[in-house]
């Protein structure tokens, strides 16, 4: 997957097609969290995110059933992986390092963090 950008507004359309997985519009506004946009306006959204691959659709006379063409987690590993390489010299270690020591996470979260870890060794 090419690295695509979501702003915060198109980020909230897409949390709804992920949810939902196949929406016409008046689910998304039944949906969309206050202060609901304009019509207009989510229509907007939904062209922008359509040019940008990550939503499909489904003609039904004159309505559309939207449906999203790329999985969360997949858009969220490759959101991860453009910061780390941005950041952090593609360097995983480098961001476990700041992000251990720049989240204040308490001594359980920081053993739950090396259990995982100690799984993903073992595998």
């Amino acid at each position: 997957m090419k690295e695509i950008k979501l702003t915060d507004s198109e980020k909230v359309l897409m949390d709804i097609l992920w949810e939902k997985e196949k929406v016409f519009m008046k689910d998304i506004l039944e949906t969309y969290p206050e202060p609901k946009p304009a019509v207009t306006t989510i229509a907007t959204l939904l062209k922008r995110i359509q040019n940008k691959d990550l939503v499909g659709y489904k003609l039904y006379g004159n309505s559309r059933e939207y449906y999203p063409k790329v999985e969360k987690g997949e858009y969220f590993k490759e959101e991860m992986t453009s910061m780390i390489d941005r950041f952090f010299n593609s360097s995983v270690t480098q961001f476990a390092s700041f992000f251990t020591s720049n989240a204040k996470l308490s001594q359980k979260q920081l053993k739950e963090l090396r259990d995982i870890i100690d799984e993903q060794i073992e595998e």
